[in-house]
């Protein structure tokens, strides 16, 4: 059998790796347009637990990649220079560029053919081929799917600084132009993630729309001085976006399909892009070793496990993703006690319960100040 994955980010890569150890002896290539050592953004943060599945599935890769991550045990949420602390929601983080050389080098050794700077205008040839290139995507382009694409109102930024931070953070601040928040974690020992956002109103009268890409560096920086500790904030490519909320009905077509943000692109609130890359890559190498060769029966059993899941999340990461397009009046209403607990319970997922006993500290303080009445 012969397989064929366009895009080489974690879950084409993930992917091909399965694959190829599952049967050895079927051809299995990538194929990317940019270079190996190309990425984008910086790192990419697990939440507590996220990686359970891979720990399930692929216990080898579990542990050689968690010995390479930055984990913390809570989160935290800065308001009005007040910091407060949420217990039992731990994450994990890892550069994205350390993360795509890992799974590289283990593709390369198990067999796959990675071709790389390989720019297809239609997918190549094969029994099944796999979308796994992104927003972007060219198999996505193709006949038979019918992808949704709505787009956020809130501008955002990717950056990175070598400040180093004790936790995921989200800390918000107001400006001369109105509010903005970051979104901070470490993902090496002396390099974190810095995300700044803000609505378009604020994006609008900062004048960020006509800077440099200097210019809007050191304006955030001016912003979230405190914060940063004298540090700069570092480009990769970085420019303000607006989050593009894709959502594909048809999930296959023939003999392609997609997976990741291929087929769907979940708000980096929830940060469970990555985790659900992976986990489509696993449920379509398992639909794999149910149905075998016949490739339309692997697409229909891949679709029938990750359906309900993805489309779960997918609900929770709109939600989430409202939260965020309101920020700003939600600074203005809450401390920064109730601003954390308003943040928690922003996906529709999280009950005042189950809360309490995943941050049995937090919300012993919420419950003191009458915040979850």
């Amino acid at each position: 059998m012969h397989i064929s994955i366009v895009g080489a980010g974690p879950a084409g890569l993930l992917f091909a790796l399965l694959a190829k150890r599952r049967r050895p002896g079927w051809r299995v290539a990538v194929h990317e347009q940019n270079a190996p050592h190309a990425t984008f953004g910086f790192g990419v943060v697990f939440s507590q637990g996220a990686l359970a599945f891979l720990e399930r599935d692929a216990p080898d890769l579990h542990a050689a990649l968690a010995a390479r991550m930055e984990s913390w045990p809570m989160q935290r949420i800065v308001h009005r220079d007040v910091a407060v602390d949420i217990d039992g929601n731990g994450f994990s983080a890892i550069g994205r560029l350390e993360l795509l050389r890992f799974l590289q080098r283990l593709c390369a050794e198990s067999g796959v053919d990675l071709r790389f700077e390989a720019r297809l205008e239609s997918p190549p040839a094969a029994d099944l081929v796999v979308g796994a290139d992104g927003l972007n995507s060219v198999v996505r382009g193709t006949e038979g799917f019918a992808p949704r694409v709505e787009q956020l109102s809130n501008r955002f930024v990717w950056y990175g600084t070598r400040r180093r931070f004790d936790c995921l953070t989200l800390t918000f601040r107001d400006s001369a132009h109105g509010p903005f928040v970051a979104h901070h974690y470490r993902y090496a020992p002396g390099m974190s993630t810095f995300i700044v956002e803000c609505d378009a109103a604020t994006w609008l009268r900062a004048g960020l729309e006509r800077m440099s890409d200097a210019g809007s560096r050191a304006y955030c920086e001016r912003v979230f001085a405190p914060d940063l500790d004298g540090h700069a904030l570092v480009s990769n490519n970085s420019a303000w976006r607006q989050f593009p909320l894709l959502s594909n009905p048809v999930w296959s077509s023939g003999n392609r399909v997609l997976i990741g943000d291929a087929l769907r692109s979940m708000h980096f609130s929830i940060g469970s892009g990555t985790r659900l890359a992976f986990e489509d890559a696993i449920a379509l190498d398992r639909a794999l070793g149910e149905a075998g060769e016949d490739v339309r029966a692997v697409l229909a059993a891949f679709e029938r496990e990750r359906r309900p899941v993805v489309e779960k999340l997918f609900a929770a990461a709109g939600a989430s993703s409202r939260w965020y397009e309101a920020f700003p009046a939600r600074m203005g209403r809450a401390g920064a006690l109730g601003l954390a607990y308003d943040y928690m319970m922003r996906s529709g997922r999280m009950s005042p319960e189950r809360l309490r006993e995943q941050a049995p500290g937090f919300m012993g303080r919420v419950d003191a100040a009458g915040l979850s009445a």
